[in-house]
């Protein structure tokens, strides 16, 4: 149970794997519905309501586009969708939850949670964003070792990439540097480091974990994400976790989070009361053992919603 006051959480299903090197986080969400994701939601008091679903094109039959762009014109599609829905869903007063789905989509869910703080405070209507994961995501046309746009989406949001995916709210950038924080990181690519110093954002590799412990480490992240906004979106890669926790993620990178680690994360997210947003992603359920990384998932979104131990 929990103390957190129950409110309306609107779930929205992104099921796109066109932004990722590896097929399969597209069937992400209904991994995690069938792992009992809005059982649990109910189950911490909270009215569950259905925003609806945003599915990409096939990878078979969708034009792949330039090699350092892969699938650009369907990605800004889905981005475009998924953007509105958020809004939407926030207008009507639920807090988003997002399951992915590749983390080329949070091109367009974080778009959408600042556009709505935005059009009601104006310029006084920034957010934060925590991005737990293991990597930067901060690749650019210019840097990208792949093509892959999910590689790229927190550069995206901070108003460095392709036009047209930088211009998707018609804002730029969507978030601030000052307000982002990584969490958990340990593969950046040589690019994605240049990027970071410039722009100042914050890192908290593994290693700083480590050596700190990660309730400092993500208190820090909330002061910066909670300066100045009018709270934060919490974006959790499921590859933030250790493999031999969660198997079934695209990109998996040895030395992640424990379970307990994850969880802190989550629990700490919950205890500010300043969470707008939430999404689970890159959740690959062709790799998973029994659907075991789901159900992770699962209850690391039951404790960033404000289920407790006691």
């Amino acid at each position: 149970m929990s103390d957190i006051e129950p409110r309306d959480i609107g779930l929205l299903s992104v099921s796109i794997d066109l932004g990722a090197g590896r097929r399969g986080v597209d069937m992400g969400p209904s991994a995690l519905r069938i792992a009992g994701i809005t059982a649990e939601i109910e189950a911490v008091g909270h009215r569950l309501r259905e925003l609806g679903t945003v599915t990409a094109g096939g990878f078979e039959t969708t034009e792949t586009g330039e090699r350092t762009l892969r699938f650009l014109d369907e990605i800004v599609d889905v981005a475009g969708r998924t953007r509105a829905m958020v809004a939407l869903g926030l207008a009507e007063g639920c807090l988003p939850l997002i399951l992915g789905g590749d983390h080329s989509l949070s091109i367009g869910s974080v778009a959408g949670v600042a556009e709505y703080f935005r059009e009601r405070h104006g310029e006084e209507g920034r957010i934060g964003v925590i991005w737990v994961d293991a990597h930067g995501d901060m690749n650019t046309p210019e840097t990208t070792p792949s093509g892959n746009i999910h590689g790229m989406s927190l550069a995206v949001l901070m108003g460095r990439g392709h036009p047209r995916l930088v211009n998707l709210t018609g804002h730029v950038p969507s978030v601030h540097p000052e307000n982002v924080s990584i969490l958990a990181a340990r593969s950046l690519d040589p690019g994605e480091r240049d990027l970071i110093r410039e722009l100042g954002v914050r890192v908290f590799t593994m290693s700083e974990i480590d050596d700190r412990g990660v309730g400092v480490c993500m208190e820090e992240a909330l002061e910066r994400a909670n300066d100045g906004t009018c709270g934060f979106h919490l974006s959790f890669d499921l590859d933030a976790l250790d493999p031999r926790l969660a198997p079934g993620v695209g990109t998996p990178v040895q030395g992640g989070l424990t379970y307990r680690e994850g969880h802190l994360v989550c629990e700490k997210a919950a205890r500010t009361g300043r969470l707008v947003s939430l999404e689970l992603v890159e959740l690959n359920p062709v790799l998973d053992d029994r659907n075991h990384t789901a159900a992770l998932g699962v209850g690391l979104a039951a404790s960033a919603l404000g289920k407790t131990i006691l």
